[in-house]
């Protein structure tokens, strides 16, 4: 077993996984897992540009981050950068920052990238010779991607769940109007990876990240989130439906007061939930398999 850690750094959140990882069967025994949310991708979609704010408040994720490979004794590390850190005009500055913290320059990796990796994580531990679409909901983009064992088509589009929040959403809760024009940029984006991806003919949905997860947590009741449940939980497209409109009926002081939902959430996770029932419908799905494991495994696995 090889120890590694992986980093995955997004538009919303930054998230460390350490782990020890057998290189030639995959298995993976998860020593420490843990998330910030440092949003990252703050007004990115519209300055161009990555916030000072928002790169102090990802500077000291990594520096706890540090701490935490240094006490477990990984190996090696891998730092992938997601979709805010591909669009700013100052990356430069997250790439100084992130060398002087960790040592290793993040790896500001393509769309087909951080869909391949989501792909590995997510299906890692699931059986049987089902054709799969692995979406994967972030902060600033979403990829898609189908495959079984090995992908076979991946798309990312620029809808996610900080995105969409700030190009929509003015009121609390949003009006209608608002909703209406993040299920519109949904729509154009899934017809955009529909070119790519065949996404109506797999038979099994698979949901990554935050926003499906939270979802989730809420579809089943949990008083507090536990990952254990949620992992390999399945999820009714009408649980979707239903935690959608309750959602978009409440104010952000009544998402606050939901406990599964992480405070650095509960201003974006309408527009992530609208997200995941848009793309329930246009697939057709009867239900999502939520996975705790995601592109984060991904990038553990491709350490070791």
């Amino acid at each position: 077993m090889t120890r590694v850690a992986g980093i995955d750094c997004g538009t919303n959140s930054i998230r460390l996984l350490v782990a020890d990882v057998h290189p030639e069967t995959g298995e993976l025994v998860e020593l420490d897992r843990r998330m910030t949310i440092v949003r990252l991708g703050q007004g990115v979609d519209k300055t161009g540009r990555l916030a000072p704010e928002a790169l102090e408040r990802t500077f000291a994720a990594c520096r706890a981050y540090a701490e935490v490979i240094k006490d477990l004794g990984a190996e090696k590390l891998r730092f992938v950068a997601t979709s805010a850190s591909r669009d700013a005009e100052n990356r430069a500055d997250f790439v100084n920052g992130v060398v002087e913290i960790l040592g290793v320059e993040p790896e500001v990796i393509t769309g087909d990238q951080e869909a391949a990796f989501s792909f590995t994580g997510a299906t890692g531990e699931l059986h049987g010779d089902d054709r799969r679409l692995v979406v994967d909901i972030g902060g600033g983009s979403t990829e898609f991607v189908v495959g079984n064992r090995h992908v076979e088509a991946a798309r990312s589009v620029d809808i996610g769940c900080v995105r969409l929040t700030e190009r929509h959403v003015r009121h609390d809760p949003p009006t209608a109007e608002e909703a209406e024009a993040i299920r519109a940029d949904v729509r154009a984006a899934l017809d955009l990876a529909a070119e790519t991806v065949p996404i109506g003919t797999a038979e099994t949905l698979v949901g990554l990240a935050g926003s499906v997860t939270t979802v989730a947590a809420i579809a089943l009741g949990l008083p507090e989130y536990d990952s254990e449940k949620i992992h390999h939980a399945r999820i009714s497209a009408a649980q979707v439906a239903e935690v959608v409109e309750r959602l978009l009926a409440s104010t952000h002081a009544e998402r606050a007061a939901i406990p599964v939902i992480h405070p650095g959430r509960v201003d974006v996770i309408i527009a992530g939930a609208l997200v995941l029932r848009e793309i329930v419908e246009r697939v057709g799905a009867r239900e999502v398999v939520v996975s705790e494991h995601d592109i984060l495994d991904g990038i553990a696995l491709s350490v070791a």
